[in-house]
């Protein structure tokens, strides 16, 4: 094999280009990873998900001061940057940590902008010095995406953000709008509010959020509004204009208009594609610009994959790692991972979202069933952490009792989440949560007083509604 024959060619380095590299590594094929920037990780690492995870450690502690007895302030006009707490050591360990797997696994790196001159060779320049050409036998593309900015909303990364720019504002504004309802608006709009800043999420759907259980995002409105924030649902964007002086005016659909200081827009993402010269390649791209794939990820192509943001929603990072896998599974012949149909979603707003399997209206739609709830505030370790908002629903078939899915908003949800995920691969019924010790004190007793309602309601045996968890549970 010539040295720049290669069996698997992954275009991109962040979640679902590691895991797709690592797969074809152990598979015991020889693989290159292109990548533009100097170092790996992608936009998970350096823009999106590992910037605003730790802002939002720093805004999480300090919408709990009652746990510590103590009360917090922040300066007036506080640095963005010094919020977040340790951001170069995370960000360059998780680097290392990245970098180090790829080795481990002999994957050989090219840097540089990558481009399809055909179907099987991918011409990569680099910043300096002569491009290079790769010859591939199997092409994984996971360049990603990039925020959408539509053309009545003038991003100037001063006064009107996109959500790869937000986290460089000098200081934390008094006023913010956030336009979106997706996953990153809404992140972003209560980690902000929680930090202080008045903010108001706009967005078309009557609700954010609209794939997730209602039940939790009523709980998520409720929560941005007690931290001052509003939810204007329904509304679609007019335009968005710098004052030239101090604030920026949004108009509405409505005719509505919202002064703030600032405006974030979080309105969707479009794929890195542009650059790749696809078309060279024999792809197309969707209407909306993504590649569009069958359920192994394989594109029209036979020999060319598609992974992660590339490819639309769930845009997730877990999601876009089990892509990877998959992809190169498929393409190789080798046997898939189980367990596409439990992949857990995980919001990390404040308060965490979490969810797994069906729905209560998913459910209900195939069948009859039972809800369970566990309000954490119940939980003697809500109380002894000062994190009493949130519930855990666990849904149950009625007359079998399996558990069929699982919806946690509060704090440490996309851990507990997991608790569900396997009870969901082992096809569990509610029992098992019954029959078995939970840690005391832990919020993951809250699987268990959920089981015992399921179990009550199939019993039919009346409960007081203001019976306490330690009553439920001793029972």
């Amino acid at each position: 094999m010539s040295s720049n024959h290669f069996e698997v060619v992954v275009i991109g380095s962040g979640p679902a280009g590691q895991k797709a590299a690592i797969q074809g590594a152990k598979a015991g094929r020889r693989v290159l990873v292109l990548e533009q920037d100097q170092t790996v990780g992608g936009a998970c690492v350096h823009h999106g998900t590992i910037p605003s995870k730790t802002l939002r450690e720093t805004a999480a502690r300090l919408s709990r001061p009652a746990a510590s007895g103590l009360q917090v302030r922040l300066a007036e006009h506080a640095r963005v940057g010094a919020l977040m707490n340790r951001l170069e050591e995370v960000v360059a360990a998780h680097e290392h940590y990245i970098a180090k797997q790829l080795d481990r696994n002999n994957i050989e790196r090219w840097t540089g902008r990558a481009r399809f001159l055909d179907a099987h060779r991918i011409e990569v320049r680099p910043l300096n010095g002569p491009p290079r050409i790769a010859v591939a036998e199997l092409v994984v593309i996971a360049t990603g995406s990039r925020p959408r900015t539509p053309d009545n909303v003038p991003v100037d990364h001063e006064h009107i953000f996109d959500s790869d720019s937000v986290l460089s504002m000098n200081y934390l504004p008094d006023s913010l709008v956030v336009l979106g309802g997706g996953v990153i608006a809404c992140e972003y709009a209560s980690i902000f509010a929680a930090l202080g800043v008045k903010v108001t999420l706009v967005d078309k759907g009557e609700r954010p959020l609209s794939f997730m259980d209602p039940e939790l995002t009523d709980r998520f409105v409720h929560a941005l509004e007690s931290f001052g924030g509003a939810y204007l649902g329904g509304r679609s964007v007019q335009s968005v204009a710098f004052d030239g002086m101090d604030s920026v005016d949004t108009v509405l659909g409505t005719g509505e208009s919202v002064r703030s200081e600032k405006v974030l827009c979080a309105l969707g993402r479009l794929a890195n594609i542009e650059s790749l010269d696809v078309e060279k390649a024999g792809l197309r791209r969707s209407a909306r610009g993504f590649v569009d794939v069958d359920q192994y990820c394989r594109s029209g192509v036979p020999h060319i994959y598609a992974v992660g943001d590339v490819i639309g929603p769930p845009a997730l990072a877990s999601s876009a790692m089990e892509q990877g896998r998959r992809a190169v599974c498929h393409a190789l012949g080798l046997p898939a991972p189980t367990g596409l149909e439990t992949i857990p979603t995980g919001i990390y707003t404040l308060p965490e979202m979490a969810s797994i399997g069906l729905d209560e209206r998913a459910a209900a739609a195939q069948g009859q069933i039972l809800v369970g709830r566990s309000h954490f505030r119940e939980l003697a370790r809500s109380h002894i952490s000062g994190s009493e908002e949130g519930f855990l629903k666990l849904v149950a078939d009625r007359d079998s009792a399996r558990i069929l899915g699982v919806q946690i908003i509060g704090d440490g949800a996309t851990e507990l989440i997991h608790v569900g995920q396997m009870a969901l691969v082992g096809r569990l019924g509610v029992e098992a949560f019954i029959d078995n010790v939970f840690n005391f004190p832990t919020l993951a007793e809250a699987y268990r007083v959920a089981a015992l309602d399921v179990m009550r309601q199939r019993q039919s045996v009346p409960q007081s509604a203001a019976q306490s968890a330690e009553d439920r549970t001793a029972a």
